[in-house]
């Protein structure tokens, strides 16, 4: 077994999870500001490192387990393909008003952009849609695939990666969803 450091937010989720578990997601993303997007890889690492509990429809509950007990060969073994979410998709053709109604309804923070081919073309976040509607622009008529982060900037995951390979990218980029993609074929293609 090997000890780690948690955040400080880590280190707040489990607190609140102590003082007033079980908890929901939601909740303690209101207690700590943000969003529930914004908390899913902490609570990735928490509940797959056996410091949390997690059960559907009643939330969270800290384990007990201490630091010294994390199980970080677990988290070696475990393959993404075995814990990832289906992610909420748009069309890059979708206008980015759009995009800000779907965000809204998936209650995320982070769409995947499909072309017409349903290939990955990029990724659209809060912050590309914060930044393109502080000019003049139209977002009801400005597509998507103009705003969105294009796939040559796109931080992703294949199946086979490790979830601690995932969580390492989601710390080292400070991103808080990525999508997990097959790997490129013999043409480089994803």
């Amino acid at each position: 077994m090997v000890t780690i450091e948690l955040s400080p937010r880590q280190k707040k989720i489990l607190e609140l999870a102590k003082e007033h578990g079980p908890i929901t997601g939601e909740t303690l993303a209101e207690h700590l500001s943000v969003t529930r997007a914004a908390l899913r890889p902490d609570l990735a690492i928490l509940t797959m490192s056996g410091l949390l509990d997690a059960r559907p429809r009643v939330g969270y509950t800290y384990s007990g387990k201490s630091l010294n007990f994390f199980d970080m060969e677990r988290l070696k073994r475990t393959k993404v393909r075995e814990v990832y979410a289906v992610p909420a998709v748009i069309s890059d053709e979708k206008s980015a008003y759009d995009a800000i109604v779907t965000m809204f309804l998936e209650d995320v923070g982070t769409l995947v952009v499909v072309d017409h081919n349903s290939h990955l073309a990029g990724v659209v976040t809060r912050s590309d849609l914060l930044k393109n509607s502080m000019g003049n622009l139209d977002l009801e008529k400005v597509p998507v695939g103009v705003v969105m982060t294009r796939l040559a900037s796109v931080v992703y995951v294949t199946p086979e990666d490790t979830v601690l390979q995932a969580a390492r990218k989601l710390l080292s980029h400070r991103i808080s969803t990525m999508p997990v993609v097959k790997p490129p074929d013999a043409e480089g293609q994803l």
